[in-house]
């Protein structure tokens, strides 16, 4: 397997103060990848270094040059249920690549849309407003979108949070049909046991690499243990470049 990013002695952060900091590693080809760590961690911040929408404090990421698009799915909170969309509207903008200049959706666009939205089961649902839907409804709209970007990398930053158990079940196994089209997925994730069942690599964060490899190796009572003694210790004045006294 190629590296589809490699990351090298990154630091990210806000106000010159680090979110994540000297990280080093690389997401393979193919791989399928839950960022875990407690609240404050990093973990989305790091998601946006990976997307490019954050420019490292230092360091840098390496983007394998077969990744044309990235595929990314922000916390619902970022999404304005208010605009005035149609679900078939808001999934077909994932096709963006294929609109062009112009803005006008094809019926190609469209028949690709509808499909994805049966893959994500909500068949009968494009003409619905987006403001109508509830969280989990709007979840799989979400997930039809990242289909039509068809794009080798993808980003969720807390796919499942707040959705009733089906829709999780539902949204996995789209996340499992990426993992053998040898997609390269990287999830934000809470649920340990979730990310235990599903999830063979794991990226323990605390604003530094506690553990990165398999899930197996990486949730261990020690890793965890070591995540909470960086918490205690975090300091949210120190200078970006300082290492954790805890390391």
């Amino acid at each position: 397997m190629e590296p589809v990013l490699k990351i090298h002695d990154l630091t990210v952060g806000y106000d010159g103060h680090a979110a994540v900091h000297h990280l080093c590693g690389a997401f393979m080809e193919g791989s399928l990848t839950a960022l875990v760590g407690p609240n404050g961690a990093g973990k989305s911040t790091l998601l946006n270094a990976l997307t490019g929408q954050m420019r490292p404090l230092s360091g840098r990421v390496e983007r394998a040059a077969n990744v044309a698009r990235i595929a990314y799915l922000p916390q619902q909170s970022e999404i304005d249920r208010a605009f005035p969309l149609s679900v078939v509207e808001l999934v077909s903008l994932g096709a963006w690549h294929r609109i062009g200049s112009t803005g006008a959706v094809s019926s190609a666009v469209r028949r690709d849309a509808l499909e994805a939205l049966h893959a994500v089961g909500l068949e009968g649902f494009h003409d619905r407003a987006l403001g109508s839907l509830s969280v989990g409804q709007l979840q799989r709209a979400l997930f039809a979108r990242v289909l039509l970007i068809d794009a080798p990398l993808i980003l969720l930053d807390e796919p499942f949070n707040a959705i009733d158990a089906r829709t999780t079940r539902d949204l996995v196994d789209v996340v499992r049909r990426w993992h053998r089209e040898r997609r390269t997925v990287i999830a934000v994730l809470h649920d340990l046991e979730q990310v235990r069942r599903n999830f063979p690599e794991c990226l323990l964060l605390a604003r530094e690499a506690v553990a990165w490899g398999a899930t197996a190796d990486v949730l261990v009572p020690e890793n965890l243990a070591r995540v909470q003694r960086l918490v205690e210790r975090w300091d949210e004045t120190a200078p970006w470049c300082a290492r954790s006294a805890a390391s």
